[in-house]
């Protein structure tokens, strides 16, 4: 019970995570129906898809900076403000690129609320609650794409049915910006900011049998190390940009946004005779996905985050190999060829939600130090866009030109790679404090023993 006040903070912070798993999850029912409405070649379906990633990138690299001088809190509550009006631009937009710009700018929100959610939410938890607080991002993103997918399916028979879904965008965002109204900043935000009254309240409110003077001594003595007037980037400085751009690529250059957009499209190639049928397909995925990342949220701090990464990327690469044969033997399978790929695509679902999902953004909250940790959160979170961007443009082009098997297959060889990424790379974290992780970074220490 002494945690009560620590885990209301952090399920309303995670609250961020609804923008992000709305806005991913919607549009994959929404292309279905956009396209009765303006029949769209490939090359502008994707571009309709990955224009969100444009807004994002713009957004994750203009506010870290941002985040460092006005502190966590306001930017989270801004982020939700422009979710909200983005939202209504996109219902209204008279024709696709209107759509298409109005997307941009909801990628923008999408884009601060996926480094600074995850930044707030590590720099408020203690080194043993760390990996199951920050999981709870993650979770809010797949309980914001199971939330779309439930929207999807109501409003696919209505008129106006795309706008209506797209519209809906507007109540996470309010709901996040309600319950930011309540929220102090972290801690370690307000030490550097020399608020340390301010930080020994939050510190008492969250950890009440917490000795606060100290904590904050060790914030400060980590802010006065090496610290010169002007920054400097220092060599060893490299490795976590290395482990936080390198875990970027493997959540998203695994393919997992073209199975969250695209599942309908995926399963109207499969079989499916109907979007209405192929959204309802879609919605299982979805709370397959939420539903298993409650694995997450409970063995990252107890198992560790490689184990579970080590787990969840072979099952991500079976699945994906799996699914690219079902298409390559489409002929003999038949009718059966659908069952194949929703067997594939949720067994590819539960492995990368108890892994990459939550993993990936508790890495990137914890590797970097606390001087440059919003910029740098900042520059991992425009990889992870940029990444995105790629894949989910070209995924529609692929899956027309060279067919299904090809594509799932590309995705399952980067598996195989990100798996020998995380064993050379990626330093188990699991119940290091945020400044020791610093403290070995600094002096040199090798990621496989940490």
């Amino acid at each position: 019970m002494k945690y009560v006040w620590l885990y209301i903070i952090a399920i309303i912070a995670s609250l961020g995570g609804l923008l992000s798993g709305y806005d991913t999850g919607v549009i994959s029912g929404a292309l279905l129906f956009i396209n009765e409405t303006w029949i769209l070649p490939d090359t502008l379906q994707g571009f309709l898809v990955s224009s969100v990633l444009i807004g994002a990138v713009i957004g994750a690299a203009t506010n870290g900076i941002l985040a460092d001088i006005f502190g966590r809190k306001k930017i989270i509550m801004a982020t939700a403000v422009i979710f909200i009006l983005g939202s209504i631009l996109c219902a209204f937009a008279p024709n696709v690129y209107v759509l298409i710009l109005s997307r941009i700018f909801v990628g923008f929100a999408v884009g601060i609320v996926n480094f600074v959610v995850p930044l707030y939410l590590s720099e408020i938890s203690p080194k043993n609650l760390r990996g199951t607080l920050v999981s709870l991002y993650q979770w809010a993103i797949t309980a914001g794409i199971l939330f779309s997918y439930f929207i999807n399916a109501v409003f696919a028979q209505a008129v106006y049915n795309w706008r209506w879904m797209l519209f809906a965008g507007i109540l996470p965002g309010l709901i996040l910006f309600v319950g930011m109204c309540f929220l102090s900043d972290t801690p370690r935000w307000l030490v550097s900011k020399n608020r340390d009254k301010e930080a020994v309240k939050v510190f008492k409110k969250i950890e009440p049998d917490i000795d606060a003077k100290k904590e904050i001594e060790d914030i400060r003595s980590t802010l006065d190390s090496g610290s010169e007037k002007k920054f400097r980037f220092k060599k060893w400085m490299v490795m976590p940009f290395v482990v936080g751009i390198g875990i970027m690529f493997a959540q998203i250059c695994t393919g997992i946004n073209t199975i969250i957009y695209y599942a309908p499209t995926i399963f109207k190639t499969a079989g499916f005779d109907s979007n209405l049928t192929a959204i309802y397909a879609t919605t299982g995925i979805g709370i397959v996905n939420f539903v298993m990342t409650i694995v997450a949220v409970f063995f990252t701090d107890r198992l560790g985050r490689k184990p579970l990464l080590y787990f969840g990327l072979t099952g991500v690469m079976l699945s994906l190999f799996a699914l690219g044969t079902s298409f390559a033997f489409a002929d003999i399978l038949g009718s059966g060829l659908k069952w194949v790929a929703v067997g594939s695509l949720i067994t590819y679902i539960i492995c990368f939600a108890m892994s990459l999902g939550p993993i990936g953004w508790i890495l990137v909250s914890e590797v970097f130090p606390l001087k440059i940790r919003g910029i740098a959160m900042s520059i991992c979170t425009v990889s992870n866009f940029a990444f995105n961007f790629f894949v989910v443009g070209s995924f529609p082009v692929l899956l027309h030109r060279i067919g299904g098997a090809f594509t799932f297959w590309i995705f399952g060889i980067v598996s195989i790679l990100c798996i020998i990424f995380v064993y050379f790379f990626v330093p188990e974290t699991k119940g290091i404090s945020l400044e020791q992780i610093e403290s070995n970074w600094r002096r040199g220490i090798n990621p496989r023993k940490f």
